[in-house]
C-alpha cells in the first residue's frame, strides 16, 4: 500500500508535539494556523480544553508558557535569523469546565510609558490568552451568553443528543446534517466519559486519604460502598513498587 504524503499545513495539524532542544516535551491539544481577511497574513490558533479548574498549578502560567512556546518554536520555520517581523502572532484558547460561574478573559501585552512616550516599535498584539469558564449550570438564553451557552450545551453531561441539536438548530440556527448528529452524539459520549473519570478519580482521593489517616479496610469499604478487594486494589495502585 502506497504511503500517503502530507503536506506542511495537514502536517501541522498533526504535529501536537513540541520538544525543543533543552526545553521539554509540550503536547498541545489541537494546533492549526488561520489565514486572515487579507488572504496574506496568518496566525497560530492552539486550543485547550480542560474538565475543571486544575488544582495543583495556575491554569494562567501554564498558558503563558503554551503562547512562549509556540513563538519560540516558530524560529526557523516562520521566521529565520533575526527576521523577528516574521512571527507570526499566536491565540492560545482555554476552555475549562465545571466551573462556578460561566466567565472569559482576555490576556495581553501592554505598554506602560515609565519615561516619555516614545512610539516602541514591535506587535503588542503577539501573545493572547483567552481563557472561557463553562460552568455546571447551562446559562441562560441572552446575547451575553451566546458562546457559553453553545459550548455548554455541547459538552453537557445532563442534556440529550436531541434536546442539543433542538438548541443549537432553534436558537443559533445552525442546519444540523447526519454528520453534525454524529459530532454531537459523540460529544455526549466525550462527555459522559468525563464525567466518570472525574466520578472515579474523586472516589480514588478519598480511599487514598482515608488509607493515609489510619482507617481500615473495612471502614474504607463501608463509606465508599465497594468491596474491600476494590479498595485494596486502588491502593497497590497507588504504592510504588519496590525494586
Amino acid at each position: 500500500m502506497a504511503l500517503r504524503s502530507y503536506t506542511f499545513w495537514e502536517w501541522l495539524l498533526r504535529n501536537t508535539e513540541n520538544a525543543e532542544i533543552n526545553e521539554g516535551l509540550v503536547r498541545f491539544d489541537i494546533i492549526f494556523y488561520v489565514r486572515m481577511k487579507d488572504g496574506i497574513s496568518q496566525v497560530i490558533l492552539n486550543v485547550e480544553a480542560q474538565k475543571d479548574e486544575p488544582s495543583g498549578y495556575h491554569i494562567l502560567n501554564r498558558a503563558v508558557f503554551y503562547v512562549s512556546r509556540l513563538v519560540s518554536s516558530q524560529k526557523e520555520r516562520d521566521f529565520v535569523k533575526t527576521n523577528y517581523n516574521d512571527i507570526r502572532r499566536v491565540f492560545s484558547i482555554w476552555v475549562c469546565m465545571g466551573m462556578d460561574e460561566s466567565s472569559m478573559a482576555y490576556v495581553h501585552l501592554a505598554k506602560d510609558d515609565l519615561l516619555g512616550s516614545y512610539p516602541w516599535k514591535g506587535g503588542l498584539d503577539l501573545l493572547n490568552i483567552v481563557l472561557i469558564g463553562i460552568s455546571n449550570e447551562l446559562p441562560e438564553h441572552d446575547e451575553k451568553y451566546e458562546l457559553h451557552r453553545l459550548l455548554s450545551t455541547l459538552l453537557s453531561m445532563e442534556l440529550t443528543v436531541d434536546e442539543k441539536i433542538g438548541i443549537i438548530e432553534k436558537e443559533y440556527s445552525i442546519v444540523v446534517d447526519d454528520r453534525i448528529r454524529e459530532d454531537v452524539s459523540a460529544m455526549c459520549n466525550l462527555s459522559q466519559g468525563i464525567k466518570e473519570k472525574g466520578g472515579a478519580e474523586r472516589e480514588e482521593k478519598i480511599i487514598l486519604n482515608m488509607h493515609r489517616k489510619g482507617y481500615t479496610l473495612k471502614q474504607i469499604a463501608e463509606c465508599v460502598e465497594k468491596t474491600i478487594e476494590e479498595v485494596e486494589a486502588v491502593i497497590r495502585k497507588k504504592e510504588p513498587v519496590l525494586a
